[in-house]
């Protein structure tokens, strides 16, 4: 394989020349700037054979990188393997930006090619300001994989589909109307949106363009009397035309987005140059006046309605069940010493299987046992699959998509003995969950804000994780959806009633174990206080924490107090949805500590 990588890596190079380029930029995303993609567009991990959701490849004429984050440290060290890729850790300290390294390989008056549907137009001002200082240029050049990628997989033509008002709570005329109502604030005429998510949430449709997120590749334009929709005709089903009709929606081909906007006649629109690449974003007529903001599409998304949180509980339900199923059964099954990670990642998607309103996995399982635990975004393969044995941890990071709503969970299991280290490990992350789930903060407090009760207990170790303790989730859209976050990065938002946040610290030992707790939580009310409204966490994961890990010396009275609690509550919703055997297994799994 690394002998094909770095052959396309020499194909690439190739057309440097001919393009007037000494360096080329392959990102992750697609046109819409989607952290999961298509395969039509997976070019990053065609060139490079890192499979990773994250990571950039640069490559000018003498040398070739990949920079991704923590997640992926251990796994493109692996994936990279006997290619002339380079690997550079993101967010360490050693590590240049790209920009840094374009500098330092490129002369001045060198150019760098990008293909600008891959990149927002914010992002590519930043690159140009950054390279300009070296008097590097940036050059568009569309979609060279066109000629260099011969068996490429072609665009996404699964059809659309309707999300019924029964589980989406608002209608999409009333989401529209309450859209129009959000520009006028903005003294915005129209509205374009790219994000997959928000389009999908604003039509009240879903699809099958992304591997695990139920979105349609497509544009949405709305103005003030009209909405214009670009998409593939043959994803329209006569049932969506007619609902699209019947909401006052034309329809455009997907690829005349950027002549439609060359014509556009709207006074003012808002665009959100973070969100749109720089390919369209450069299409707008210059007569049109561009007014930067953030879609009120995105944060109207992350608050959940009276509706959808009704689901949300019915999805962790139905969830917690499957997942118990699964649990007792596992427990059963490792002794005879016939499963392995792989066998296990689809045991557990048959239990999903059964439940109501299934709709797939919300993203690839990661069942880490042992050392590859410490993986944090690991997926087995045919090659790395390992037996399980009664001892050490699985750790299992999953989850679902239901109509009424998307979990994710992660749950570290002791499938026998561990050692003190593991029990040390997996209670100091226990105690950093507890304490953010605890956690009562004043109405506008932001998610970097409580990140820190999440690491307290393993920084006085000298431990950290690198990736965020919590991300927001969509309503049978995206795991992974903004606009808040629970992180060490700054980000302004302040978490608010309805938003469904991932709590979930972790620690990664390399070549020993990993450790994850992760349920997702509600914002709800927590009452009135000094200087205003209080808000506290729901936490709305169904399913009993592992107990076999836990050193109790290390817990106070509070935090046992909490996990009583919190197993009392899922034995009473999940008891009576199991049989007999299961509500006895269900009974000790979530006895008293």
């Amino acid at each position: 394989m690394s002998q094909t990588i770095n052959s396309r890596i020499q194909a690439l190079r190739a057309l440097f020349s001919r393009e007037g380029i000494q360096a080329f930029i392959i990102p992750s995303t697609d046109p819409h700037l989607s952290e999961y993609v298509a395969p039509h567009w997976k070019s990053r991990k065609w060139i490079s054979g890192f499979t990773g959701s994250a990571g950039t490849v640069v490559v000018t004429t003498g040398k070739a990188g990949l920079w991704t984050d923590s997640r992926y440290f251990l796994q493109a060290a692996q994936q990279l393997e006997g290619t002339e890729i380079e690997l550079y850790k993101e967010m360490l300290p050693e590590t240049p930006s790209i920009s840094t390294f374009l500098c330092t390989q490129l002369s001045p008056g060198d150019a760098v090619g990008i293909d600008g549907k891959m990149f927002s137009a914010e992002e590519v001002e930043r690159m140009q300001a950054e390279l300009q200082k070296c008097r590097i240029e940036i050059k568009n050049i569309p979609d060279p994989m066109r000629e260099l990628w011969a068996d490429r997989p072609p665009m996404p033509e699964a059809p659309a589909f309707i999300h019924e008002t029964k589980y989406s709570g608002k209608s999409s005329v009333e989401k529209i109307s309450i859209i129009r109502e959000e520009l006028k604030k903005c003294n915005a005429r129209a509205l374009f949106i790219s994000a997959l998510d928000e389009i999908a949430w604003t039509l009240n449709l879903r699809g099958n363009d992304v591997h695990c997120n139920p979105v349609i590749v497509s544009y949405l334009l709305i103005e003030e009397q009209d909405i214009h929709y670009f998409i593939q005709p043959q994803k329209i089903t006569l049932e969506v035309a007619e609902y699209l009709k019947s909401t006052g929606i034309s329809l455009h081909p997907y690829e005349e987005v950027e002549t439609y906007l060359k014509q556009i006649r709207v006074e003012s629109l808002l665009i959100n140059p973070a969100k749109t690449n720089y390919a369209v974003y450069s299409a707008v007529n210059p007569d049109c006046k561009i007014i930067h903001g953030v879609s009120p599409v995105t944060l109207l998304k992350a608050i959940r309605n009276e509706q959808e949180i009704a689901g949300i509980h019915a999805a962790m339900q139905r969830d917690g069940v499957a997942l118990v199923k699964f649990l007792k059964w596992l427990e059963e099954a490792v002794p005879a010493g016939k499963e392995t990670e792989i066998s296990v990642d689809k045991k557990l998607h048959g239990f999903r299987a059964e439940q109501d309103l299934y709709m797939g996995e919300s993203f690839d399982t990661i069942a880490g046992y042992k050392e590859h635990g410490a993986i944090v975004h690991y997926e087995a393969t045919p090659e790395t699959d390992v037996p399980l044995k009664p001892e050490g941890f699985l750790l299992l990071d999953s989850g679902a998509q239901y109509l009424d709503g998307t979990t994710d969970i992660t749950r570290t299991i002791a499938l026998g003995e561990l050692t003190e280290e593991e029990k040390t490990d997996y209670t100091l992350i226990l105690k950093g969950h507890i304490a953010l789930a605890m956690a009562k903060f004043p109405a506008g407090t932001r998610g970097v804000q409580l990140d820190v009760l999440a690491r307290m207990p393993i920084w006085q170790r000298g431990m950290n994780f690198l990736h965020g303790t919590g991300h927001g989730v969509g309503h049978f859209l995206n795991v992974h959806e903004g606009p808040q976050s629970i992180r060490m990065n700054e980000n302004p938002v302040t978490l608010q009633l309805g938003m469904l946040t991932s709590n979930e610290p972790g620690v990664y030992k390399a070549g020993s174990h990993g450790v994850r707790t992760e349920n997702l939580v509600l914002v709800v009310p927590a009452g009135e206080g000094m200087f205003g409204n209080y808000l506290q966490f729901e936490t709305v994961t169904l399913c009993p924490i592992c107990k076999k890990g836990i050193s109790k010396e290390l817990l106070t009275n509070e935090e046992i107090e909490w996990l009583n609690g919190y197993h009392q509550t899922v034995y009473e919703k999940l008891s009576p949805s199991l049989n007999k055997e299961e509500q006895a297994w269900l009974k000790e799994a979530t006895s008293s500590l």
